[in-house]
């Protein structure tokens, strides 16, 4: 009954990440399809519209995709945050054990891709593409594993869930420091005023989504006149919302108690609708229950659906629709570059230095994940894609001939990571089941 109290959060995490991988998958397969037919020039007007709000006195106006990549993935890094700061607090990164074998290999999912894109780059102005191979699509990822099924024991999916969470945090930390604009301080220091104050009010233990919400929207618009993107006040947001409930348990199962037998005494006479008594003992449950809900989890579970099922397909859509054609020249260096530093940075990043910090005793990897595992873990790890992409938008956007390149190094690397990292799991767990039958 434990076992099954603790498994299946992760379990429902997985299938809605997997399905949500596939989404993504027919998202891409879409943009590339439409971008390349006689209707491609449908598609890029679409995402060049200029969308905003304009009047005699105020304008402010942005093409689509920039909505797409400023608004609604600032909504997906809130969900990030959400997770992040739930995995610090009781989850898997809540303790130097627990976040020493996902922080290891994360690190050499990290470092390892930048050194093999800088020393592979041979041209100055393709340079700033350096962030571009550092993080794991978690989505795509997770579905391949899922494929496999029980060939592959939960503790590596754990493993490759709380590994990507912490190249998360490093890239939104590589976004922030390395990708933002010129920094305008008067705006900085309001947002962060303002942040201050929703930290404080969860300090003290007030919450309130509608104040969370409204303050969101002006955090979000301070940030982008800032020079800062966007999706950094959304990792931000997050940490204001509270874990914490406002009653524990018992408190909540003795109100339960007395409104259960209040309804049950109030129920003698059945009628189609509720009586006066009934209706203000119902509301009274959503009020006591309301209070007994983290905050954070109820926010992360409403929001989960919306970003696996709408926000990222809607990105893939906007973001992947690459146009081939032969009369515009693709930097072909930079796409082999990023096609490496994915597979092998990742590949070999996370492996060795696992290795490495096993051999020296400075992590413990569960007995149940081998080490070909973690090496098709690892080559897994070089599915980009989401932030990939998104980290290549905005490094070159000052040069964007060089964007379709990089999203063409992305979608090629991706996929051939994908496909090494699922035959080095597939083998090695028919392997061990012809052993286990010997």
């Amino acid at each position: 009954m434990i076992k099954k109290i603790f498994l299946t959060p992760f379990q429902k995490f997985f299938k809605l990440s997997s399905f949500s991988g596939i989404l993504l998958m027919l998202a891409t397969v879409l943009a590339l399809v439409w971008a390349n037919s006689p209707f491609g020039d449908s598609y890029r007007e679409l995402w060049n519209y200029d969308l905003g709000i304009v009047t005699e006195s105020f304008e402010f106006k942005m093409p689509l995709i920039m909505w797409v990549n400023d608004l609604l993935m600032a909504i997906f890094f809130f969900l990030i945050g959400l997770e992040i700061k739930r995995e610090l607090l009781i989850g898997e990164l809540n303790s130097p054990m627990k976040i020493a074998f996902p922080l290891v290999g994360a690190l050499g999912g990290m470092i390892v891709p930048v050194v093999f894109f800088l020393v592979l780059n041979e041209n100055p102005e393709t340079t700033k593409g350096w962030g571009i191979p550092m993080a794991t699509d978690i989505a795509f990822s997770l579905a391949i594993l899922n494929v496999l099924g029980n060939r592959v024991p939960l503790s590596l999916k754990i493993f490759l869930t709380a590994f990507a969470i912490v190249d998360d945090i490093g890239a939104v930390l590589v976004i922030a420091i390395f990708y933002s604009g010129d920094i305008n301080i008067n705006s900085l220091v309001i947002a962060l005023a303002l942040l201050s104050f929703l930290y404080y009010l969860s300090y003290r233990g007030y919450y309130s989504k509608f104040l969370m919400f409204f303050l969101g929207i002006v955090v979000w618009s301070l940030f982008l006149q800032a020079g800062i993107h966007p999706t950094v006040a959304g990792i931000m947001l997050a940490f204001s919302v509270p874990i914490r409930q406002k009653i524990d348990t018992s408190t909540f199962t003795t109100h339960l108690e007395i409104i259960y037998n209040d309804i049950k005494n109030s129920s003698r006479l059945q009628k189609p609708i509720l009586s006066d008594e009934q209706v203000h003992l119902v509301h009274d449950l959503q009020n006591w229950t309301r209070k007994f809900r983290s905050p954070l989890q109820n926010l992360e579970h409403n929001l989960h659906g919306w970003v696996a099922y709408f926000i990222l397909p809607i990105f893939a859509l906007a973001n992947a629709g690459v146009y081939f054609d032969s009369s515009v020249s693709l930097e072909w260096a930079l796409v082999i570059n990023i096609i490496v530093s994915l597979i092998l940075g990742k590949g070999i990043g996370i492996s060795l230095i696992v290795l490495i910090a096993k051999k020296l005793k400075i992590i413990e990897v569960p007995s149940s994940i081998n080490f070909v595992q973690i090496i098709g873990v690892a080559f897994l790890a070089g599915i980009g894609f989401t932030m990939a992409i998104f980290i290549a938008s905005l490094a070159f956007a000052t040069h964007p001939e060089y964007v379709d390149s990089a999203k063409i190094g992305i979608l090629i690397g991706s996929f051939i990571s994908a496909i090494i990292g699922y035959l080095i799991l597939f083998f090695d767990s028919k392997k061990r089941v012809k052993e286990e039958i010997a």
